[in-house]
């Protein structure tokens, strides 16, 4: 594990698919997982990004870690998911994704790159050049109780 905790013996591939098992442990790692969801939609979920990431230990074979970028592939791009399990942190592991990933995006002529960082995060982030987006406020849709929204004018 001494390579691993400088980030050696570490690589990160950009994959259409990987091992739900692996990507499920890495949601769960981050607390983002919700046990009624079916661990099969993980699969469109890596191959319907625009460029999805894993760490993978050289050793065990297994992702230690993951991120995503999802976009239209044209203009605008979105970091989404980047988790490093607690074991592999403060290697550079979750910054080797990252760069991946901006690359990736910036390879295709994406140039606005954005993300939600976890509160307590940003600092990971602006050495990459992120920085914070004043005047934004991230917003998510809430399902009504029903599971679709109401309209006036439907009767």
């Amino acid at each position: 594990m001494d390579n691993v905790a400088n980030g050696d013996g570490i690589d990160v591939l950009l994959v259409k698919i990987w091992d739900t098992d692996d990507i499920r442990s890495l949601y769960r790692e981050a607390g983002w997982w919700k046990e009624e969801w079916d661990p099969a939609h993980l699969n469109l979920l890596i191959a319907g990004s625009l460029a999805f990431a894993v760490a993978v230990d050289r050793e065990t074979g297994s992702a230690v870690a993951m991120g995503r970028a999802i976009s239209d592939g044209s203009s605008d791009a979105y970091i989404q998911d980047l988790v490093v399990k607690s074991e592999y942190r403060d290697s550079g592991i979750g910054r080797k994704i990252l760069t991946t990933l901006v690359t990736y995006c910036q390879a295709r002529g994406i140039i606005w790159i954005a993300l939600i960082a976890e509160p307590g995060t940003e600092q990971f982030y602006v050495p990459s050049g992120f920085e914070r987006m004043e005047g934004s406020v991230p917003m998510i849709f809430k399902f009504h109780s029903k599971g679709r929204i109401s309209h006036a004018d439907e009767p």
